[in-house]
């Protein structure tokens, strides 16, 4: 299925490049070259993906990425970095980042990556209506897919993209426990090894926003020595 793409690089040439390999694939593709111009047009334009430099001219990656996140419609980020720093690629990521390459990448490695971000939009799309698509309610909380927003006891939590699916995915999944780099590989879309901390820093983030005490959580709980899963209400019952 053809989509709409937005490549913001202040390489042109490799911005070129990208345009036209998208562009055997039947995807419509806009570029921009300055952070400015590409938030601009992030935010003027309806996007199936933007492809993301982290270091720009005017306005960097990071503070691109942090403003399309906090746009009610979820637009998929893939970003490029010539950064080695082990940080930058962890950053990326926290705020909201699917998926990142670092420079320099093969044309077919970043290819590959698009695709698997398109087969992921595309198997969303495509789920048909029920249990997934339905808003889910544990004790105090409750969690509505469609407009992707959680409450507690009546309450608007405010989430990040990737918290909201981690919490999803969690709450889809009740009493299941997962490690970090399942989580890594089932919410972020592959295994970023050695990257398993962005899991640790994300459920922190989401026990402060969920949790009465997140010292003591209520939700997800950790399964010490292997992982963390989301508390199962039906295991309480029987207790």
């Amino acid at each position: 299925m053809p989509r709409k793409i937005l490549i913001i690089e202040d390489n042109q040439d490799l911005a070129h490049l990208l345009e036209i390999h998208l562009g055997d694939l039947s995807h419509e593709v806009d570029l921009a070259f300055d952070g400015h111009e590409g938030l601009a047009k992030a935010e003027s334009g309806s996007y199936d993906l933007v492809i993301l430099d982290l270091m720009l001219p005017g306005l960097d990656g990071l503070e691109i990425c942090r403003r399309i996140r906090n746009r009610p419609a979820y637009t998929p980020i893939l970003m490029l970095t010539s950064k080695s720093s082990e940080t930058d690629r962890v950053v990326g990521l926290e705020m909201g980042a699917d998926d990142y390459v670092t420079k320099p990448f093969s044309v077919r490695e970043l290819m590959a990556r698009v695709k698997a971000i398109f087969r992921r939009t595309e198997a969303l799309e495509s789920a048909p209506p029920g249990r997934e698509a339905s808003p889910l309610n544990i004790k105090e909380l409750s969690i509505d897919p469609e407009r992707r927003r959680v409450t507690l006891e009546g309450k608007d939590i405010d989430l990040t993209a990737k918290e909201f699916d981690l919490l999803y995915h969690f709450a889809l999944h009740p009493g299941i426990v997962f490690t970090r780099s399942q989580l890594l590989d089932q919410v972020w879309g592959y295994g970023h090894d050695g990257y398993e901390h962005t899991v640790n820093s994300h459920i922190n983030r989401l026990r402060a926003k969920i949790e009465e005490d997140p010292a003591h959580p209520r939700y997800i709980l950790t399964v010490w020595g292997v992982g963390y899963k989301f508390i199962d209400p039906r295991e309480e019952k029987r207790a």
